[in-house]
């Protein structure tokens, strides 16, 4: 019957299509480039009145298998797009830009520029909201790639010397490229979304043309902006920003403070914990012990030198003055059931020891201060620095038999 002839018709489809999903998932792209083409056949066969979107779908596993297929060219490549962008009109903008995406990654910039440009002037009925986000990428695109070029321009001429090449092509052409630059990168920015790439370049080329408070209003925004999703990159351009201009500490404090609350283990967190250990403010003294303590709760810090000086330094510190031990204890009192194995095990201070003496005699200072001389780390580093004959490990012992565990 012509019903079971349709439902055989469809589990053929689904097996070709599962058989392609496999082919790929095991990287044998020549199988997965047969099956897809058994598929696209199938599909020109059925002549059911379901409605069957399956462009996409070819689209995307299409483009994943000449992507990755020994044997593909640029040639066959692009001839592919070209025909995915004539299937469906709701897609067209997507695959323009994967297919400029895919000309970059082969260092065709011009190529890759000249088929954002076209997409562009492309129009088909009345534009959708969807469409005109799709067409705000199309533009900021170009834009990076007119920042790009902007660039290039202002190398070759910072080579020579900007001064008496007011009328070189080379000049002129830059500014151009700035224009247009400078339009659509601004215009992207407006919409809340993670648009690190596009901030960063905006904000060069305004600081390069002298517009600083235009570029720290931009980050401002960026980075405060209730209606942008939480972007730890954005307080990061942010403080980079303040620090380049010699903003105070207040002001680049202010920044790291928010940092810290959204990542406690960014590498920035080093500079934070100095600034705040230089200040007199108790408060802000207190805070960056808080800081250093949060960050060695992260794996990726175990073997950070300067993370372990500034533990170091600050809880011998106030060991010495005998002032804000409290200060240590809360920290500890949440630590003290994981930290010793997590940090301060015989096998780390034997692994540590081999490595890096310096990392070494920090941690063997920490572990000293928090858990006393008997610590399997402290008790094993000394040991090795003292038949080592290095003064500062006797200086150490001596310095952790004296004071008390916190």
């Amino acid at each position: 019957s012509s019903h079971e002839h349709r439902l055989n018709f469809k589990k053929s489809k689904e097996v070709c299509l599962n058989y392609v999903q496999d082919a790929m998932l095991q990287k044998q792209w020549k199988r997965a480039a047969e099956f897809l083409t058994f598929y696209i056949e199938s599909l020109e066969k059925d002549f059911s009145r379901e409605c069957i979107g399956p462009s996409e779908m070819i689209w995307r596993i299409g483009t994943e298998i000449l992507y990755r297929h020994s044997h593909s060219s640029m040639k066959e490549f692009s001839s592919f797009i070209e025909q995915m962008k004539t299937l469906g009109v709701k897609r067209y903008l997507k695959v323009c830009l994967e297919h400029a995406f895919h000309l970059l990654c082969n260092g065709l910039i011009d190529e890759a520029y000249q088929n954002l440009s076209l997409a562009e002037s492309w129009q088909f009925g009345e534009q959708t909201a969807i469409q005109d986000k799709e067409m705000k990428l199309i533009q900021a695109y170009r834009g990076l790639l007119d920042y790009y070029s902007w660039s290039k321009q202002k190398n070759i001429l910072l080579e020579h010397g900007l001064d008496g090449f007011e009328d070189l092509p080379a000049e002129q052409e830059m500014h151009h490229c700035f224009r247009k630059a400078a339009v659509n990168l601004k215009e992207i920015i407006k919409i809340p979304g993670v648009w690190d790439l596009f901030v960063k370049c905006y904000v060069d080329l305004l600081e390069f043309y002298g517009d600083r408070n235009e570029a720290h209003q931009v980050l401002s925004e960026y980075a405060y902006n209730s209606k942008f999703p939480a972007n730890p990159n954005a307080h990061v351009y942010l403080y980079q920003f303040l620090k380049r201009h010699g903003e105070s500490k207040k002001s680049l404090i202010s920044v790291l403070k928010i940092l810290h609350d959204i990542v406690p283990s960014h590498e920035l967190m080093i500079d934070f914990n100095t600034m705040l250990q230089k200040s007199k403010k108790r408060k802000k003294r207190r805070l960056g012990l808080e800081v250093i303590f949060a960050a060695l709760d992260y794996a990726g810090w175990k073997e950070n030198v300067k993370a372990w000086n500034c533990m170091a330094r600050q809880v011998k510190q106030i060991v010495i003055s005998k002032k804000h031990l409290d200060w240590i204890k809360q920290e500890w009192n949440s630590r003290k059931d994981w930290w010793p194995a997590f940090h301060f095990s015989r096998y780390l201070a034997k692994r540590n020891w081999q490595g890096n003496e310096s990392l070494s005699y920090e941690k063997a200072l920490v572990a000293g201060i928090l858990l006393g001389k008997d610590s399997k780390y402290f008790k094993y580093v000394s040991h090795q620095g003292c038949k080592a004959q290095v003064k500062r490990f006797r200086i150490l012992k001596k310095f952790v038999n004296k004071h008390n565990p916190v």
